[in-house]
């Protein structure tokens, strides 16, 4: 009798744990994290979450969903099934400029010979942040990869153009934060759960 008692007791607190776990979320500079995003039908878990500094201003909340744990920008790439990369800003940010900051950090973790063939694709993603004007404190911005369709890019919950085809510029973009030069390597560590 005791003992099924105590069993029932295991089997609530571990039911207990489990339904905690699923509801579990991050959150960073008031900006909820969720432990999971769904892209392109498929579930994906959080990798890692930081924040992203400019000086001592915080700038935006990053966060990276994948299929499996990615500790590196080699992994993240040959990680099966979509990827997302999201930022909540924190602050008003010109986009234009954003643009060009992206812009600025595949120029650092590319060679010359593979930012050429990636060119069209730089600036077809310059003109989508120029025409966004601005994101504002809460807007997200979400880089999302579904092999099946290519890189989406979602601005303020509105698809920009159609998506890019080339994973060699998904590579590129995604240099900016796990590359070898990242824009901020304590935002990179977060993202790839490094301690």
């Amino acid at each position: 009798m005791d003992m099924l008692r105590t069993l029932r007791i295991v089997l609530v607190a571990v039911g207990l744990c489990w339904s905690v776990a699923a509801f579990a979320m991050v959150e960073l500079a008031g900006v909820k994290v969720e432990d999971s995003v769904s892209v392109a039908g498929t579930k994906l878990q959080l990798n890692g979450a930081g924040i992203r500094y400019k000086g001592p201003f915080k700038v935006y909340v990053g966060d990276l969903y994948t299929t499996r744990p990615v500790a590196s920008l080699d992994e993240l790439i040959a990680a099966p099934g979509p990827k997302r990369l999201g930022m909540t800003f924190l602050r008003e940010i010109n986009s234009a400029d954003f643009g060009k900051l992206l812009t600025r950090g595949i120029e650092d973790n590319v060679n010359r010979s593979e930012l050429s063939k990636i060119i069209p694709g730089m600036i077809k993603m310059g003109e989508i942040f120029a025409a966004n004007k601005a994101f504002q404190p809460g807007d997200v911005c979400a880089l999302e990869w579904d092999p099946a369709t290519g890189l989406s890019i979602w601005a303020k919950g509105k698809l920009q153009a159609e998506p890019f085809k080339d994973p060699a510029f998904f590579r590129a973009l995604m240099s900016i934060w796990f590359g070898n030069s990242p824009a901020d390597w304590k935002l990179k560590d977060q993202l790839l759960g490094v301690k």
